[in-house]
């Protein structure tokens, strides 16, 4: 249009800025507003929302803040859309205090919070464990005449259900229905998960063939969180009864759905299923994620598949696939634990070549390794190299490193790492304690002086 010596207009230039944000170029659409107003164009309210929605979408919660603060400084009053957005995207990013600020100002403002302000609040209180905080709101929305809406009622019969409070769960759905808002698939997912949390399985099944003979028809979150619950308790025949009927009834299964029910084959022992099931997962379409390579990898490890684990993992890098330390970490503690220490060791020390940093369980893994071959020199100089490879050891890497000294007659070295240990705050295990106690009933008691 600039080419033809056509200027474009401020709708043009808006329906532009809308454009790049639907396409999620913020940046894009940054640069074309800060051009816009630059040549004196004056953007109207829908274009600053836009950009509001936009950046809040990509998690730039410290520029939403300032783009809204620019909007109130050019003579803007931001809507209580603007502001709700704003305050969705601090509370998902646990940004409560600064959310709960923002809200503030509304009520100076003389704008009233609605429904989705409350639910924003409330979402973010109980995901950040300010259950009371959260309580506190629920009564203001009430007090103030603020309708609970479905969404309201889903955040709190969700985490009535994550707590275990499955009985007050279901007098919040009973109460919802007074109010004339039946329960949807969000309600009935929360619902499942609540009973398979407190292992009630059969009461959870019961749930999904209720909100099916309701009407509601489940989704692929009900099914898989089912299909989790039996296969946390290794009832893995009924797990894939409600596999099959998923094909039967809809919606097609996903690759958590197939990952899931790989895990628990394994954990069985079935290799062979797991094996056939995993071919027809192919077959299906199904591209598997990495947290499918890291069950296959663990499932093969444990049931003493080790030879096939390591084909797996080097067809994997051969295919390009990018293996996290996750993987990583399940090949090497299954080659310690096969006493193939010498490959192990390999792997893990060319972890630097292949952009990954061992983290403190990886780092165990490799101590324990060592320990049971013997090697605690290679152990304690692995363990002393952590810090400063920015990997400080936990409670259980000191457990795992003083044990090993102690079951070695290490003694001194144990003791000193044991009195390191106590004054970092970590507790020893039992078995730290039992092998600690026989050595002051079998040797001078003056050690306890030394601890």
């Amino acid at each position: 249009m600039l080419k033809l010596g056509v200027e474009p207009t401020v709708v043009t230039l808006s329906t532009l800025i809308n454009g790049l944000c639907k396409q999620s170029k913020i940046s894009q659409a940054v640069s074309l507003f800060d051009e816009m107003v630059e040549k004196g164009y004056q953007p109207n309210l829908i274009v600053y929302n836009t950009l509001l929605n936009g950046l809040c979408k990509i998690g730039s919660t410290d520029k939403a803040v300032r783009f809204l603060r620019m909007m109130e400084g050019r003579g803007f009053k931001p809507n209580i859309v603007a502001y709700n957005t704003v305050i969705d995207c601090l509370c998902k990013h646990c940004l409560i205090k600064e959310a709960l600020d923002l809200s503030s100002e509304l009520k100076v403002k003389g704008i009233k919070p609605t429904t989705i302000t409350y639910n924003c609040l409330i979402y973010g209180m109980y995901g950040s464990g300010q259950q009371k905080e959260a309580t506190r709101l629920l009564n203001e929305m009430v007090n103030n005449n603020v309708s609970l809406n479905i969404v309201t009622y889903n955040i709190l019969i969700d985490v009535q259900c994550k707590e275990g409070l499955i009985d007050e769960a279901v007098n919040t759905v009973e109460t919802m229905r007074k109010q004339g808002i039946e329960p949807n698939v969000f309600t009935y997912n929360a619902l499942i998960n609540g009973h398979c949390l407190q292992k009630k399985l059969d009461d959870a099944r019961g749930v999904l063939q209720l909100m099916i003979e309701n009407g509601c028809a489940p989704n692929i979150v009900s099914y898989n969180t089912m299909i989790n619950g039996y296969c946390k308790f290794k009832r893995l025949d009924e797990a894939m009864e409600l596999f099959h009927e998923i094909f039967r009834k809809g919606p097609i299964p996903n690759i958590v759905t197939y990952n899931t029910l790989m895990q628990c084959m394994f954990q069985l022992r079935r290799v062979s299923t797991a094996s056939e099931f995993l071919r027809k997962m192919l077959a299906s379409g199904q591209v598997p994620n990495i947290v499918t390579c890291s069950v296959l990898l663990d499932g093969l490890c444990k049931t003493g598949k080790l030879e096939e684990a390591l084909k797996l993992f080097q067809a994997m890098r051969n295919n390009g696939l990018e293996l996290d330390i996750v993987s990583y970490s399940i090949l090497i503690d299954g080659l310690c634990k096969a006493r193939h220490i010498d490959v192990a060791k390999e792997i893990f020390y060319k972890l630097s070549e292949n952009g990954l940093k061992p983290n403190v369980y990886t780092c165990t893994i490799m101590i324990n390794g060592f320990l049971k071959e013997g090697l605690l020199d290679e152990a304690y100089q692995l363990f002393r190299s952590m810090r400063g490879n920015d990997c400080v050891p936990d409670s259980c890497c000191y457990n795992v490193m003083i044990q090993g000294l102690f079951r070695n007659s290490y003694n001194s070295k144990a003791t000193q790492l044991l009195a390191e240990m106590v004054d970092k705050g970590f507790s020893a295990d039992i078995c730290i304690a039992t092998l600690f106690v026989n050595l002051i009933l079998g040797s001078d008691k003056s050690i306890l002086m030394k601890v």
